[in-house]
């Protein structure tokens, strides 16, 4: 039976977020199976489990296996998953109450600046919660509590882009500037130092053991001796060397695998490491990565450290042939010397704290000890000797030549032991080295020792190339004055780095302004200031599919369908793969009548995904362009059967039950676009249209209106209701709409030609030969332009110019030459009525 150890669950969760990371999922599952099976009742676990669950698709189970901590609201971590899954299997209410119920757990929760290289946070925060409340409240039909979520959750965060894009969607007036700046708990992080932001959170949604307060954060993060060590494989070390971030060695396995070493000395007897009552203070902490603090190696209450790290003499004998890991000094080859064993009880029960002084030592940057380098020394200035006994008997062994080599057997780890309440350090250099090593520094030699003392130094930039580091240090030497030149190397202003986070969230805010505030128009269609706006963008920023694709909208509802045809067409070749979008792309080219470019863009979306809703749009539509109408409406149903949620199949299945004159199918595909989406404009221009058809002109103008209400800026919309206000004999409210019409779209021939019709029947000629001689330069070679002309030169008594326009108009459509030819009849008769006496 395996043993009751949290070490099993730590090193599960470690695989299991790995896999994660490395998009590994089917083994992210699979271990998360084994937490689950050895911590049934584990809340973390489930929540584990349902995220890998849900990362695979797979809706269902991460509902159920977060159901039973996430209804609860007792996980912060299920209840999200819970909220997702139902949000996906459309159980709107259930993933509320569950968010609701855990609302104590992230209300304040703020994740802003957390995620950087060396840590993460794998739980939600508040501005996250509130965006997926958001979601759910929009599924659940309450745009009221769904627009409030929105909104809080850009209130805490403002780069929630999903939250700003749902706001607009939901057609919300949306202060755009005051959405995107900085927030009271963004300027409070920048104005943080950013020492007190390198203490790196746990992946747990609990608070860590022991977390710091605020006065141990000002100063430097001095960590008490009475807090335990944690052996969460997750946490990460705090000690940070040239930027990297050193792990926290939970135990010594790694180190005994790296160094072919399995020696662990353990300190003999306890007692807080006081650094003020050092008697030899050691060098500058070190900020290269060869040097290792003594944090890196604290872990379970024992110090591993490597067996031949280099002394301060290194031999005169040949380098021996074997393979050394040359970034920490360590020969592979080289015997595993004999385990120290601690001579009392007690000494094991004191490890604890004196390894998590060596971490408050490393954190404050006070001097890394350099085992093997340092000692104690006498009053004389010589190197005090060993209590231990192994200690006298090496030295005896060692009384030779100190740059003799020496014998592997007598190699020993430096040992640390505290007398008379001071700190010493005994190392593998005896007495009479420790004195000949005093008297190199004093002439000034430059050995083959200094040097080696100088490795790992000399690259940080604190010392000169070759100059010999201070071992011994002066007797009356003041220790707090070694502190605070060890705590000080060449360390970065705050403010600077502050300033420089504060321009770049001004930059990225003034970026999000624009490309927000060109949403935000394209959404209340204001096309043209969209337009406007995007191009204003930075050519590097604007040069991308999305803004691109946002410009190509904005002209297609503007009805610029050949320019938005070049803007799809950049967006192809720049992104060959993108299918978001492409069914508007699709239907610019139905408008353009171009229909082997349309084809062939079918062809490419159905080979990159046959399943996207986009792919069989375009195929539809190619089939619309080519009269194939049942054809089509197989495409878009399949398009619906694939994403229910994609409002604008459901409206081009519309299109094409009109075209077969099937309304009342078109009147239910019309309906379910917009119990979907309700600000869709497009599925109530068709409802209206085939209320127009059936006669119904009172229902007709009324969905027409809707639709304008959505998009006051389209023109098509206005003259349709001109159209039916007209078909109700109402000519001067007709010849209104007509107008806003034309102000919309100036070159809209439509508009501008039943204008003009208007006109002619309110008995005003004149205005409608000024419209109609406008409208000629737009469309020249209409027939029903030129009829109409032919029609107005009449009334105005200019026979010739009627002649000359109704021949045009019967040279350009031939088959109407019997009306033609009948006005023609008529002007002449209106002659013979005129000259008879």
């Amino acid at each position: 039976m395996a043993p009751a150890s949290p070490h099993i669950v730590n090193q599960l969760r470690q695989l299991i977020y790995y896999h994660l990371d490395n998009n590994l999922l089917r083994n992210a599952l699979f271990f998360a199976g084994r937490l689950q099976a050895y911590e049934c009742r584990s809340s973390e676990a489930a929540y584990l489990l349902s995220l890998c669950h849900f990362r695979l698709g797979q809706l269902k189970s991460a509902y159920d296996y977060s159901r039973s901590s996430g209804s609860r609201g007792t996980h912060l971590g299920c209840a999200y998953i819970f909220a997702q899954s139902c949000l996906a299997l459309e159980k709107y209410l259930e993933g509320i109450t569950a968010l609701e119920r855990s609302r104590t757990l992230w209300s304040a929760r703020s994740n802003w600046n957390k995620h950087t290289d060396s840590r993460r946070q794998h739980l939600p925060d508040a501005a996250a919660v509130h965006c997926l409340l958001g979601k759910l409240w929009q599924g659940q039909r309450n745009l009221d509590k769904a627009i409030d979520s929105y909104a809080e959750a850009l209130k805490l965060n403002p780069f929630m882009w999903d939250a700003f894009l749902s706001l607009c969607d939901l057609g919300v007036n949306v202060r755009i500037p005051n959405v995107f700046q900085m927030t009271p708990e963004m300027r409070r992080l920048l104005q943080t130092s950013p020492t007190d932001e390198n203490t790196l959170e746990t992946l747990d949604e609990s608070p860590p053991p022991n977390p710091l307060s605020q006065s141990q954060a000002t100063n430097n993060i001095n960590i008490s001796s009475s807090q335990p060590s944690s052996n969460d494989p997750f946490s990460i070390s705090k000690n940070r060397i040239n930027g990297d971030v050193r792990p926290n060695l939970g135990s010594s396995a790694l180190f005994e695998k790296l160094n072919g070493s399995r020696t662990i000395i353990t300190p003999i007897s306890g007692g807080d490491l006081d650094y003020q009552e050092m008697d030899t203070p050691t060098g500058p902490s070190s900020f290269n990565s060869d040097t290792l603090s003594s944090k890196d190696f604290v872990g379970n209450g024992m110090i591993s450290m490597t067996s031949t790290l280099h002394s301060a003499e290194p031999p005169l004998a040949p380098m021996r042939k074997g393979r050394t890991l040359h970034g920490m000094g360590v020969d592979l080859n080289t015997e595993a010397p004999p385990k120290m064993r601690s001579h009392s009880i007690k000494a094991k029960s004191r490890t604890k704290p004196e390894s998590e002084d060596l971490e408050s030592a490393s954190l404050n940057k006070q001097p890394s000890m350099s085992f093997g380098i340092n000692h104690k020394r006498t009053a004389s200035g010589h190197a005090a000797p060993s209590t231990t006994g192994n200690s006298s008997s090496n030295q005896a062994t060692n009384s030779g030549d100190p740059m003799a080599p020496q014998r592997r057997s007598i190699r020993l780890f430096n040992q640390i032991r505290p007398q008379n309440g001071k700190f010493s350090v005994s190392g593998s250099i005896g007495t009479k080295e420790g004195r000949e090593l005093k008297k190199a520094k004093a002439t000034g030699t430059k050995s083959r020792s200094a040097n080696a003392l100088n490795v790992g130094r000399v690259v940080s930039g604190n010392r000169k190339h070759g100059e010999l580091m201070e071992i011994d240090g002066k007797e009356q030497r003041n220790p707090s004055t070694s502190h605070s030149s060890a705590s000080d190397p060449m360390p970065r202003p705050a403010s600077n780095e502050s300033t420089k986070e504060k321009e770049a969230l001004k930059w990225l805010f003034e970026l999000f302004i624009k490309l927000g505030s060109g949403y935000f128009a394209l959404s209340h269609y204001q096309c043209q200031d969209a337009i406007q706006i995007l191009n204003s963008i930075t050519p590097s920023q604007r040069e991308t599919p999305w803004v691109l694709a946002q410009i190509g909208k904005a002209l297609y509802e503007q009805g610029m369908y050949t320019e938005a045809e070049k803007y799809f067409a950049r967006i192809k070749t720049m992104a060959p793969a993108r299918l978001e979008d492409m069914e508007v792309y699709s239907t610019v080219l139905w408008h353009t009548k171009n229909d082997i470019d349309l084809a062939f863009l079918a062809h490419e979306i159905t080979d990159l995904d046959r399943t996207s809703p986009q792919a069989w749009c375009a195929i539809g539509n190619s089939f619309s362009l080519q009269r194939d109408h049942d054809q089509a409406l197989k495409c878009f149903r399949r398009a619906t059967q694939l994403d229910p949620k994609f409002a604008y199949a459901f409206t081009l299945q519309g299109h094409e039950h009109v075209a077969n004159e099937e309304y009342d199918k078109a009147l239910g595909a019309y309906r379910s676009g917009i119990a979907i989406e309700s600000r869709h404009y497009n599925a109530w221009y068709g409802l209206g249209k085939v209320f127009e058809k059936q006669g119904k002109y009172e229902f007709a103008e009324q969905h027409y209106r809707t639709a304008a209400a959505i998009n006051p800026t389209n023109a098509v919309l206005v003259c349709c209701i001109g159209v039916v206000l007209e078909k109700m004999k109402n000519p001067q409210a007709a010849l209104a709409q007509y107008s806003r019409s034309c102000d919309l779209a100036p070159q809209s021939a439509l508009s501008r030609f039943k204008k003009a019709r208007v006109l002619m029947a309110l008995q005003q000629p004149r205005e409608a030969l000024a419209e109609l001689l406008v409208l000629k330069d737009i469309a020249p070679d209409e027939a029903n332009v030129h009829f109409l002309l032919g029609r107005v030169y009449k009334n105005l008594g200019q026979k010739s110019s009627a002649i000359r326009h109704f021949t045009t108009s019967l040279n350009l459509d031939p088959k109407a030459s019997h009306y033609i030819k009948e006005a023609m009849e008529q002007m002449e008769d209106e002659d013979d009525d005129y000259d008879a006496p």
